[in-house]
């Protein structure tokens, strides 16, 4: 299995959208990023089922997706 996969996309653009324009919580995304990653762990379903790794890289996307989108929000609303 690949460190970066079809699902980090999704986590990617999930995060992206939340943050640009859902809500901007730092504490609040990493409760629900790693809360799902921890959640993931005893799922019994064939997509859950990953690495170590993968859920490491699963969280270091979701934080890029969220820092991006959080970014580019501020970069908007500064403006006016």
């Amino acid at each position: 299995m690949a460190i970066l996969n079809i699902w980090s996309i999704g986590h990617f653009l999930q995060w992206f959208v939340v943050a640009r324009y859902v809500f901007r919580n730092w504490y609040l995304f990493l409760l629900l990023s790693l809360g799902w990653e921890i959640v993931e762990l005893f799922l019994p379903y064939e997509f859950a089922k990953e690495t170590f790794e993968n859920k490491i890289s699963d969280i270091l996307v979701n934080f890029l997706g969220y820092f991006l989108g959080n970014y580019l929000w501020e970069i908007k609303n500064k403006n006016f």
